[in-house]
């Protein structure tokens, strides 16, 4: 095997076991690497495991490595490290670069400022394609977010704007950039959120937005790269609330154990508390309870249905509600679906339950002289509890969002849980009306 084959078998491997590896080991393997396999590499990396390594490297190659990132990817690296350590990879920067740095950092990193690059093609109106296409080859020299698009700003910065590259390439050369730009452009305020933003990369099909501010001054850009980290980031932090914990922040393995505790446990108290609920509503039920023993061994198949019923509803209008594929004003429609469907599948699920209890009694004698009666029971509960947890479960996300919360809040834990409580009283309500004079 050639020596390029065996640095690329390396280099892939390393990029395959980097997170099982010690952080002795990453060190080691991450310096083995040739200078441009270790940029390549380095500029890879995710900030959290940038900040790892640059922490563990000696002060020369913090300043080296440090230097290498672009300004925006430099800010998320230096947020992520400990406060008390930030102004000194600060200090590491060459003089425009830290101020660049700086301003980044004065921004949320969820906001737009906190997401784009200062650093971005620009010409003036007045000047001619042939004076923009010299100004930009000598920007390309530079380093630039990118070229494909040249924003056209003022004096006082404020953005008027756009031409494409290809555009300016396409002009005779004495016209003015005046003439060849475009005006209508889709822009982000520099405190927008960052779903806002990559909602918006999505309808209008972009690759970079301007962000300006509440004044029209250009601040920077944001690309199509920077906005699918976000993308991923909004999803992991949906997923894992709807799994009934707090966004974690940091990936599984790097979160301290105490903090992993701290963010799961409160919402497991809450869900601890809700079940209690299931026990009083059982306790006040206990005298059906006494008279037909019977009922307790459908009690876990019918809340069980309803809660997982309840969970698939909150799912879907979450997911719904993130791709902007249904708003608020679309809760009755939802809920108009989800009434046809909960009823459906409950009948469907009441219908096996009924067979269930007439097969079992035909083959096995289990539930005695009123076996037909407890099938009766056992299916409208079905029916019921599945098509209180549909809707629940589809409601709950409005009702959050309304009021202010994530609707990802509406986690499947919590839906299955309130579909429980009220599971409980539905189906032994039913069984006294039906079982009444019977086995009640």
């Amino acid at each position: 095997m050639t020596d390029t084959a065996l640095k690329d078998l390396s280099y892939a491997k390393l990029h395959d076991e980097w997170d099982e590896l010690e952080l002795e080991d990453k060190l080691r393997r991450f310096q083995e690497l040739t200078h441009a396999d270790a940029e390549e590499f380095f500029r890879e990396l995710g900030s959290s495991d940038e900040s790892e390594l640059l922490t563990a490297l000696p002060t020369r190659e913090q300043r080296l490595w440090i230097r290498v990132l672009d300004p925006d990817d430099a800010a998320d690296v230096i947020q992520s490290i400990e406060e008390e350590e930030r102004g000194h990879f600060l200090e590491l920067l060459d003089e425009s670069t830290r101020t660049e740095v700086s301003a980044l950092m004065a921004y949320a990193e969820d906001e737009a400022g906190g997401l784009m690059s200062p650093r971005y093609a620009r010409v003036r109106p007045d000047m001619t394609v042939d004076e923009a296409l010299a100004y930009l080859r000598k920007q390309a020299l530079e380093t630039v977010e990118t070229v494909y698009l040249v924003y056209v700003l003022d004096g006082q910065q404020h953005l008027l704007g756009v031409v494409s590259v290809r555009r300016l390439f396409s002009s005779p050369p004495t016209k003015k950039v005046n003439d060849v730009m475009r005006t209508n452009m889709i822009t982000a305020n520099e405190d927008a959120d960052q779903e806002d933003l990559s909602k918006l990369f999505k309808e209008h099909n972009l690759l970079a937005i301007p962000v300006v501010d509440s004044e029209g001054r250009m601040k920077g850009i944001v690309t199509i790269d920077d906005i699918v980290d976000v993308v991923e980031e909004e999803a992991t932090e949906d997923i894992q609330k709807m799994g009934g914990s707090e966004a974690l922040g940091d990936p599984y393995l790097k979160i301290e154990l105490s903090e992993m505790i701290k963010k799961r446990a409160g919402w497991l108290f809450v869900l601890f508390l809700g079940e209690l609920l299931t026990a009083n509503a059982m306790g006040y039920f206990e005298d059906q309870i006494a008279k037909a023993v019977i009922l307790a061994l459908f009690l876990p198949l019918i809340i069980s249905s309803g809660g997982n019923a309840g969970s698939q509803a909150s799912t879907l209008v979450v997911r719904a509600m993130a791709l902007d594929e249904v708003r608020l004003r679309d809760w009755w429609k939802v809920m108009q679906r989800e009434i046809i469907v909960g009823s459906s599948m409950g009948v469907i699920l009441g219908i096996v339950g009924y067979i269930r209890v007439i097969v079992w009694e035909s083959l096995f004698h289990t539930y005695g002289p009123h076996s037909q009666l407890l099938g009766v029971t056992v299916g409208l509960s079905l029916v019921g509890i599945v098509l209180w947890g549909s809707v629940s479960g589809s409601i709950l996300p409005f009702v959050l969002k309304r009021a202010g919360f994530d609707p990802a809040s509406a986690s499947t834990p919590f839906v299955a849980t309130l579909v429980d409580v009220t599971g409980v009283v539905l189906y032994f309500t039913i069984a006294s009306v039906v079982l009444k004079g019977a086995m009640l």
